[in-house]
């Protein structure tokens, strides 16, 4: 290990002090404000079939309240981003908190599909607002290795969101509604912007005055952009989100509708998979002190291709049951817990004058694709699990071929330790 990797928690240290934060303050916050946004799709993923019938509306209606949160999530990246360079963390994070809060009160209330769909917006403006000044306090207080495993350390926690919130979501349900479960989004994010405004301070030390400029904003993108490792583990974090994705997107109704299982039992399957991406957290920070960033990815996106291979090969064998959709999906969460946090480090490591602009753009992107391929499950929907099981399958294979070329040619980031 070089003498960089050892020096950096005591640097992280320092800086820690020097901005009057402790570790598990920024620990505990990070994987709190990184809730909101699988909260905000895993909550109600059971009700989906049920606002459907209440609103009268189609299959693919009611899937534009997720994919719609995840386009405006990815588009707003763009501009929380250059906020947090210009006017720092702190304040962006708790105007994020309290206006999800808002949102979601919103969306409790709403007398419409349509007005539904506004509240999931306002929704993805707070969420993201809160994910994007979260990285950026990583960023601005831990070396690229140390930021992976406080990311690994926070997705482990973070990863209570998605094992719980599909149970809880479909006992709120059943005993209360679907309306219920936004009104438990709203207590969560107000408690959020409370203990974000008494316990976070500013790390933001740098401030870009000039982050908000079209033109500057624009350069500060394209310079991004043209950076390989950028490109490589930008392209990863797609490819792995986007399993999981066209997953959250179709197999409530795959789940519910085609196999004919109930909000709860469905529950209980989408928490096999949130049990293999919690697992997955634990190994990366193993994975990551033993053989550093690129290996980590390379290894997850293996898990994923044969995992996804395996759900394409069962269904089409004509076995329709379940677990041969749940099985692969503890494997293939279990890659996205060993890609994700490396994916993210190393996608934002090489900007420390602009973390901000990087985490959006990064964002951005995975959200991009991932809406592409909501609105594909969404329409493609024919009352059978191939659509759904295929797309996962692609998403694998396009992940595996992205590690082994980009990241393991483009990823060496050791320069910005």
């Amino acid at each position: 290990m070089s003498s960089a990797s050892a020096n950096a928690p005591s640097t992280a240290n320092a800086r820690l002090a020097a901005a009057g934060l402790t570790a598990t303050t920024i620990l505990l916050l990070t994987a709190g404000l990184s809730m909101l946004q699988p909260l905000s799709t895993d909550l109600y993923l059971s009700t989906l079939p049920g606002i459907a019938t209440y609103f009268n509306a189609s299959v693919a209606s009611v899937q534009s309240t997720l994919w719609m949160f995840i386009a405006v999530f990815g588009i707003w990246q763009l501009i929380a981003g250059p906020l947090s360079d210009r006017f720092g963390r702190y304040p962006i994070v708790v105007a994020g908190a309290f206006t999800y809060c808002a949102a979601s009160l919103l969306a409790a209330i709403a007398p419409s599909l349509e007005v539904l769909v506004v509240g999931r917006v306002l929704q993805a403006v707070g969420a993201c607002t809160c994910l994007v000044g979260a990285r950026g306090f990583v960023r601005d207080l831990y070396s690229p290795t140390e930021g992976a495993r406080m990311i690994a350390n926070a997705a482990t926690i973070m990863s209570l969101a998605p094992l719980i919130g599909p149970l809880i979501g479909a006992t709120l349900y059943v005993r209360f509604g679907w309306r219920s479960s936004f009104a438990v989004l709203a207590t969560f994010s107000l408690l959020l912007a409370v203990l974000a405004t008494l316990k976070l301070r500013e790390t933001n030390t740098r401030r870009n005055p000039s982050a908000l400029r079209l033109a500057p904003m624009l350069r500060t993108y394209a310079s991004v952009a043209r950076s390989r490792a950028f490109r490589a583990y930008t392209l990863s974090a797609a490819a792995t989100y986007a399993s999981l994705f066209a997953f959250l997107s179709g197999s409530s109704f795959v789940f519910i509708n085609v196999l004919g299982q109930t909000p709860t039992i469905y529950a209980l399957s989408f928490a096999t998979m949130v049990v293999g991406y919690l697992i997955g957290t634990v190994i990366c920070r193993r994975l990551l002190a033993m053989h550093g960033i690129q290996r980590t990815v390379c290894a997850g996106a293996s898990l994923q291709a044969a995992a996804g291979v395996t759900m394409a090969a069962l269904a089409l064998g004509g076995i329709h049951v379940p677990i041969a959709i749940g099985a692969p999906m503890f494997f293939i969460g279990l890659s996205h817990g060993l890609m994700q946090p490396p994916v993210q480090s190393g996608a934002i490591a090489p900007f420390p004058h602009s973390a901000g602009a990087a985490a959006a753009l990064l964002g951005f992107v995975m959200m991009l694709v991932a809406t592409f391929v909501g609105i594909w499950i969404g329409v493609s929907y024919n009352a059978t699990v191939y659509p759904l099981t295929l797309t996962i399958c692609a998403c694998g294979l396009a992940s595996a071929a992205i590690a082994f070329t980009l990241v393991r040619k483009d990823g060496d980031i050791a320069a910005h330790g």
